[in-house]
């Protein structure tokens, strides 16, 4: 017999393969000490962020209620806010209506031009410029707040004269854009500052998601005869439309909450203006900071409760991004 054949047809045993509660144990990594620790301190941390969570709402639903029970109007449709009557009187219509439009304001002039941004440093520019341009968003991004608000109040407020007054000539008729010359410390200044502000936030996701886009589904493109903006247009912006929907709710997560750079700002009261450029309005956030010093017990009570509803409105925010994100699951780098 062929002493090669009989090498060749023997085979070496086969190992015994796991039963499937030992897979199951291995995938959770429970044979192993270490992994059974990261898993516990993993699954310690997120349950204490859930317990902090329900802390904080539990925090201010009690001392809310106990505001809205002492208040003299309706806490929704009030326009007045005054704590030192008795009852006192207070109300969030402002608040609800300066936060929300200041954000979407900002939120609308931010995006495009972040987007615009990251698309340059990832797909336009040369390496050379992509790097300095990268680095100036970067820093950006760590100005501090009350930092944004004295380049406002100093240097954006003096300069806004002239939009203003372009803005009145050519759209005043539409009312939203009439201006009656008073100062520039209005929702619109306001709105501008915090898109300038959130700008580096959205633009720096965005970029780190664009840098994802496989290089096979460029390459196809071109192949296929697309230009840079097609290949920009079908490959690039559906892969990661659900990163710039994530950038895009974390800088209006900071638009919605901004405090010191708003107060700073912002000329404040108690009215709804259907003009822009026209001094008024306020935020939750700039009326909890500008107030909270001086307020009494029932002045305290009033001003949680308008930071209960900037919390429920900041969970909504970001539960209607996740329900997004979920439904656009199909451009996730993961199935790519």
């Amino acid at each position: 017999m062929d002493i090669s054949t009989q090498t060749t047809d023997a085979s070496p045993p086969t190992p015994p393969q796991p039963s499937a509660a030992e897979q199951k144990r291995n995938a959770r990594g429970a044979t192993r000490v270490g992994d059974r620790v990261f898993l516990g301190l993993s699954r310690g941390s997120g349950i204490l962020l859930l317990v902090i969570m329900a802390a904080i709402a539990v925090f201010l639903t009690y001392r809310a209620a106990l505001a809205i029970n002492r208040d003299h109007g309706n806490f929704l449709t009030t326009f007045e806010w005054n704590t030192n009557l008795i009852p006192p009187t207070f109300g969030i219509a402002v608040l609800a209506f300066g936060t929300i439009v200041s954000s979407i304001i900002a939120m609308a002039i931010a995006v495009p031009i972040a987007v615009a941004i990251a698309l340059f440093i990832t797909h336009y520019a040369p390496r050379r410029m992509a790097g300095p341009v990268a680095f100036v968003i970067d820093l950006l991004a760590a100005v501090p707040s009350i930092v944004y608000g004295l380049w406002g109040a100093l240097i954006l407020v003096p300069h806004m004269t002239g939009l203003f007054s372009w803005l009145n000539d050519y759209f005043g008729w539409t009312g939203i854009f009439s201006w009656d010359g008073g100062a520039p410390r209005t929702i619109l200044t306001v709105s501008i500052l915090l898109a300038i502000m959130i700008l580096p936030i959205i633009t720096n996701v965005s970029r780190e998601v664009f840098r994802q886009v496989p290089q096979m589904h460029e390459e196809a493109a071109l192949a296929l005869g697309a230009t840079r903006w097609e290949v920009v247009r079908m490959s690039v912006l559906p892969f990661g439309r659900s990163g710039v929907i994530s950038a895009s709710m974390l800088g209006l997560g900071r638009a919605l909450g901004e405090t010191m750079a708003v107060a700073t700002v912002l000329s404040p009261d108690f009215d709804i203006h259907a003009s822009l450029l026209n001094p008024g309005g306020g935020t939750f956030a700039q009326n909890i900071a500008s107030k909270f010093g001086e307020a009494t017990e029932d002045g305290r009570d009033a001003l949680i409760a308008s930071g209960l509803v900037l919390f429920v409105i900041t969970l909504l925010v970001n539960g209607a991004a996740r329900i997004i994100i979920q439904r656009r699951a199909e451009y996730s780098g993961a199935n790519a």
